[in-house]
């Protein structure tokens, strides 16, 4: 199995560092600048950090802040939240971030995904796909925009290859109902979507050991998986502790063929 991504996803409100539950529930759980210096140390792959507070209109995305935290970021980071313009991610791109996050732009401004990705090519643009499974009594899945308080489609899949189409270069994939839950991803949804695109897919929502993370791999097509809450908390009382799989554990567990595990 060749090397896979292992990325930290980090959710930040009003510059404070917090985690959700299935896109409900924060829990604070530190400052960015301090979290990302830790991550430094543990030798991540690299971090997305999604700024899920109030949408800040014509401003865009927090670049003050932005800046002060690339300065202690030396690893490679993507960011999303408040994009809505070639201008806002000229900005957030100008602050040090190598990749930018777009989420309710892919509905609402879906032009902007080829804007960016004609200046700083297709792999600097992730299309951040949020999706709520139908069932017995929710009906159809649902993809969510506006840090999950909006219903825009039915067809996940369908959102995916649009997204690409119009020059998308990865997608994330991230399960509403396992955020924060750490009871494992849902490997059929990575699967159904990794099976429909061209693109690497990273999965993302519900990891809790390294495990998890093969499974969405093996089973899900994944390219590249993400988690939040399995890199901030830690046993079974939920302790905030920033963590990582030491290098050792992630190759011999993760890098290596199944059939050696």
């Amino acid at each position: 199995m060749k090397r896979i991504r292992v990325i930290p996803t980090l959710t930040m409100e009003e510059r404070r560092l917090v985690k959700t539950l299935k896109f409900g529930k924060r829990t604070y759980v530190g400052d960015p600048i301090n979290t990302v210096k830790l991550f430094n140390d543990k030798e991540v792959d690299e971090i997305l950090l999604l700024d899920i507070g109030k949408d800040r209109g014509p401003k865009g995305p927090d670049i003050e802040y932005l800046r002060e935290l690339t300065s202690e970021c030396f690893v490679p980071l993507g960011y999303g939240g408040g994009i809505r313009t070639l201008d806002h991610a000229k900005a957030v791109f100008a602050a040090g971030v190598e990749k930018v996050s777009l989420n309710t732009a892919l509905f609402d401004t879906e032009k902007l995904v080829g804007e960016i990705a004609q200046v700083y090519g297709s792999q600097a643009v992730l299309a951040s796909i949020d999706v709520r499974l139908g069932g017995f009594l929710l009906g159809r899945d649902h993809v969510l925009t506006d840090a999950g308080q909006r219903k825009v489609k039915s067809d996940p899949v369908e959102v995916a290859k649009r997204a690409v189409e119009l020059g998308a270069g990865e997608i994330l994939i991230t399960a509403v109902d396992r955020d924060g839950t750490m009871e494992g991803y849902d490997t059929a949804l990575i699967r159904r979507i990794s099976e429909a695109v061209s693109v690497p897919v990273i999965a993302n929502g519900g990891a809790s050991s390294i495990s998890d993370l093969l499974l969405a791999v093996r089973d899900g097509g994944a390219s590249a998986v993400a988690a939040g809450a399995f890199f901030v908390f830690k046993g079974p009382h939920r302790a905030v502790l920033v963590n990582y799989p030491r290098q050792e554990a992630l190759r011999s567990q993760l890098f290596e063929p199944a059939s050696t595990l």
